[in-house]
């Protein structure tokens, strides 16, 4: 097993300058307008919609699309605005500064990622911002079937990174992430600002 240290680091919140505890809602608010619903009828039609579980499943963004078109009776150029307008709410703008200090990591450390997903992000956050030339691995919920904090997701992160937990640093904005990696024995930071993240990540390469 490699002895050489890792930062592993969420994306949205972190490398993804997007609130994560916001846009899914402004985004479902922006589409219950476009349908002409009230709020009770369109979380009626969205619930009985059976959606798929794109986050913890490949291959079902399709059905999902599908489902959610044929519930809100969206033609075919409306789906397609409404799948454009997730995926830019979803991926929020790249923290530049934050993916620019990674890339200088790659003498001292490895870089990975560990995130909750959906069914398309990794072709969706590759297009935007090619995650794949800084982070190898990248670990994705809908890739590994299973999210944040569950500890079998960090698990699973630290045997594609063949590391120990103590050789890992864990950076997430959400307390709940952090608890978890802390709870199978990985060092972990809630990430505020850039600052105080690159302070951490510093620190930990020196001790």
């Amino acid at each position: 097993m490699s002895t050489k240290k890792w930062i592993l680091f969420d994306i949205g919140g972190v490398l993804e300058a997007v609130d994560d505890d916001a846009w899914q809602q402004e985004w479902w608010e922006r589409w219950r307008a476009v349908s002409g619903l009230d709020t009770a009828a369109f979380d009626a039609r969205i619930a009985g919609a059976e959606l798929p579980a794109i986050d913890v499943t490949v291959g079902t963004e399709p059905a999902f699309w599908a489902a959610v078109g044929a519930a809100l009776e969206l033609d075919d150029e409306q789906c397609a605005a409404m799948r454009a307008d997730f995926w830019d709410a979803y991926c929020g703008t790249g923290n530049v500064e934050l993916i620019d200090y990674a890339r200088t990591l790659s003498s001292r450390a490895g870089t990975a990622i560990l995130s909750n997903s959906a069914d398309g992000a990794r072709e969706e956050e590759e297009r935007r911002f090619g995650f794949s030339e800084v982070f190898d691995p990248i670990c994705y919920s809908h890739e590994q079937g299973v999210n944040k904090p569950h500890r079998d997701a960090y698990l699973q992160a630290l045997r594609l990174m063949d590391a120990q937990p103590a050789q890992v640093l864990f950076i997430d904005d959400r307390p709940s992430s952090v608890d978890g990696a802390e709870a199978v024995g990985i060092r972990a930071v809630r990430h505020l600002d850039n600052a105080t993240t690159i302070a951490a990540i510093e620190k930990f390469l020196a001790d």
